[in-house]
């Protein structure tokens, strides 16, 4: 039987990279993974303890690799890091935009790969207080449905050859329900990490925009002081002007007029970064709605797997039931069996009192 769908694994970190995988020929060069950028997260799944990094791109994924504790992830340059994945027998290379994206990653790795290794010791642990425990190992489910020998019985043969014509169609719904739900399992992990990247983003916006509001604020009470400033040494210029010579001399004419262009070029600074502001906040809104936008994809896609389980959960129970009436089909051709050796037993004990009788 299938077992059901696995219970999601949650994101705790996200990082935009370009992807390279070692030439299994050179062992030298670099194969890009990717055409550009893509995200690579790591994802936690707390039913196994299991820590793995994940990057889709499209329908397939580029990387999926189980976290270790012997795995160790190396800075070769300023923005380029490598680690080994010796279960898919490859070297995975990471390309960032920033150093500091680099050392974000690394420090992330060496948290997860110790936290795998305390997970190791556990499990092990855990193996340790059971030994006496006995696992039986699983029949082979081919084993199960091999056919039993044929005999010339017309009826039940005809029912075998049904029953056996059942099984091949059920196991070939099964494959493709299978194929259909990993699909969906790629698209969904797809979307839970650009959702995630979409929350890492939205919440280092939101912190800005509540700065940049306080720092608005604040720049307008400035702005109000300095205009008030303005206002008032253009009336001491003007009334300077008006004086004449009676007023202050020319140099002290001179500063407060410079002293008023430096204000109108504060001014006029103080404008633009308002400006600046209200145009992240746009970006902001604009986040919002591809958040919203994926999140929605992200239920659609949950429902969409909803309907494969419930369709995996009929196709095994048309299973079982066709293996039950195989089961009881078999039954039938052994009691017919025995009935057919009873009487070829008796046939031939007949065939033999008339050899007697001719005979004699």
């Amino acid at each position: 039987m299938f077992p059901h769908h696995r219970e999601r694994e949650q994101p705790i970190f996200s990082a935009r990279a370009h992807v390279f995988q070692i030439d299994p020929t050179t062992k030298r060069n670099w194969i890009p993974a990717s055409k550009h950028a893509v995200t690579v997260s790591f994802f936690y799944d707390a039913n196994r303890n299991v820590y793995r990094i994940i990057s889709v791109g499209g329908t397939k994924a580029i990387i999926n690799c189980t976290v270790t504790p012997s795995m160790t992830f190396t800075k070769t340059s300023q923005k380029f890091g490598q680690w080994a994945d010796s279960r898919a027998n490859t070297v995975y290379g990471l390309g960032f935009a920033t150093e500091q994206q680099l050392h974000q990653f690394s420090d992330k790795f060496k948290e997860v790969k110790d936290a795998a290794r305390l997970a190791r010791e556990k499990s092990q642990d855990k193996e340790l207080a059971n030994t006496a425990l006995t696992i039986a190992a699983p029949q082979d489910l081919s084993d199960e449905l091999q056919s039993p020998p044929v005999m010339c019985v017309n009826g039940p043969e005809d029912k075998l050859f049904r029953s056996q014509s059942a099984d091949i169609t059920l196991s070939s719904e099964k494959e493709c329900i299978k194929k259909m739900l990993s699909e969906g399992s790629i698209c969904e992990m797809n979307l839970e990490a650009e959702l995630f990247t979409l929350q890492d983003s939205n919440s280092k916006l939101v912190a800005a925009l509540h700065e940049a509001n306080a720092n608005v604020e604040q720049w307008k009470k400035q702005l109000a002081a300095y205009q008030e400033e303005t206002d008032r040494l253009r009336e001491q210029v003007a009334e300077l002007e008006a004086h004449g010579g009676q007023g202050p001399s020319d140099l002290l004419k001179d500063e407060l007029t410079q002293s008023l262009e430096e204000l109108e070029a504060l001014l006029k600074a103080k404008d633009e970064e308002i400006h600046i502001l209200q145009s992240k906040k746009a970006e902001y809104h604009e986040m919002e709605h591809d958040r919203d936008e994926a999140i929605h994809r992200l239920r659609e896609m949950e429902m969409r797997n909803s309907d494969l389980e419930r369709r995996i959960q009929n196709t095994e129970q048309n299973l079982s039931n066709s293996l039950e009436e195989r089961d009881r089909m078999d039954t039938e051709i052994q009691r017919a069996i025995e009935i057919l050796d009873i009487k070829i037993f008796d046939l031939n004990d007949l065939r033999q009192s008339l050899v007697k009788l001719i005979d004699k």
